[in-house]
């Protein structure tokens, strides 16, 4: 009884995220402090899980592809894209890292979560000698797509990286 009463409130909340997408987040005028001074960012996306794999493809939303367009979208907006060795150089060593972690919770129905999140090289106040690599900057989003719509992920990806550009763009404003 219990276990049909969640699932007709997961479903039913399901529902609703599929009407409106919600966006959660850590951008703050001191997360927005965090991008002062990054002279860019590497741009690493996870591969999207096996169960939504296949009808992606029929979008081209596939990690390669979701990459490029992320790249193309930072560079427009003046933000410079660093890979390889050139990261390894890069002080604090940004990463803009995006997350589609996906849910079938009806036949060809997925709940869906993405998470983009910049992380950069921190030192720990307790030990100064050590550095980790965390999120300093952070925005999320929910929402439900069919295999018909997830186009819709591409579309809440750009909404997310969008932020992200104006939390940057803020932080480093051009003299």
């Amino acid at each position: 009884m219990m276990m049909r009463i969640f699932t007709a409130f997961a479903v039913a909340c399901c529902c609703f995220l599929a009407v409106q997408p919600a966006a959660y987040g850590i951008d703050t005028e001191l997360t927005r402090r965090t991008l002062s001074g990054l002279q860019g960012v590497s741009v690493m996306v996870e591969e999207l899980q096996p169960n939504t794999q296949r009808y992606a493809q029929r979008f081209n939303l596939t990690k390669e592809q979701l990459q490029k367009e992320v790249e193309q979208r930072l560079t427009k907006a003046g933000i410079k894209v660093i890979a390889g060795d050139a990261w390894l150089r890069t002080p604090g060593r940004p990463v803009l890292y995006i997350n589609i972690n996906t849910h079938e919770y009806e036949k060809y129905w997925y709940a869906f979560n993405i998470a983009v999140y910049l992380g950069q090289l921190v030192r720990l106040e307790a030990d100064p000698e050590l550095k980790t690599l965390a999120p300093t900057w952070e925005i999320s989003m929910t929402g439900v797509a069919n295999i018909g719509t997830l186009n819709t992920i591409r579309s809440n990806i750009e909404a997310l990286v969008d932020r992200f550009i104006q939390a940057y763009q803020s932080a480093n404003p051009k003299r």
